[in-house]
């Protein structure tokens, strides 16, 4: 069972603690929660993968994203940063770390490897005020955390040999981090 296949709402759509009313996560072992309710994905990224992918059906949430944004790139936000979009608020909490599933939806093996190495993750959003969102809804980025780690920098400290430490300690010390992950940190500075 996946809910990897998406396609785009119209109209006005709840946003609840756990998901978008209608979009809930199939395989809550791995995906959703509070620190992975909503899945973001930057508009921006399609060009790349057509032209990675040009044999693909790419049309908007073919990766999987509950919202497909513009503006909000992983190189520029950081784990912590607060989102208001429609009614709803959101905390950046983590990049997200793709699963055998998106091969299966692409049908190829190497896309997982291709996903990590393109640094184009997304990020996963916490729900901390329930609300409404829609197609055209303006992002605002309410508040930052500049000494946090951007979603970039996050997912090079997961796949890096010799990941930088104070940027370890970083992402320990922001607590939109979620625990399972400074868990994984902490090991690593250690």
């Amino acid at each position: 069972m996946t809910s990897i296949y998406k396609s785009p709402a119209a109209g006005r759509v709840a946003v609840s603690w756990l998901n978008l009313d209608g979009d809930e996560q199939s395989d809550l072992t791995v995906h959703g929660g509070v620190d992975k309710a909503v899945y973001a994905y930057p508009s921006e990224h399609y060009a790349y993968w057509r032209d990675e992918l040009p044999d693909s059906q790419l049309d908007w949430g073919a990766f999987g994203e509950n919202l497909t944004t513009s503006g909000l790139l992983e190189t520029e936000v950081r784990v912590g940063d607060r989102l208001r979009i429609g009614t709803a608020e959101f905390t950046i909490t983590q990049p997200r770390m793709p699963c055998f599933k998106l091969g299966i939806k692409f049908g190829r093996d190497d896309i997982i490897k291709r996903f990590l190495e393109s640094r184009r993750s997304g990020f996963y959003l916490k729900v901390e005020r329930e609300g409404e969102v829609g197609a055209g809804d303006t992002i605002e980025l309410s508040q930052t955390q500049d000494q946090s780690v951007t979603i970039t920098e996050f997912v090079g400290l997961y796949g890096n040999a010799h990941p930088d430490p104070e940027r370890l300690r970083r992402a320990i010390a922001q607590r939109a981090t979620p625990e399972s992950w400074r868990d994984y940190f902490r090991k690593r500075l250690s």
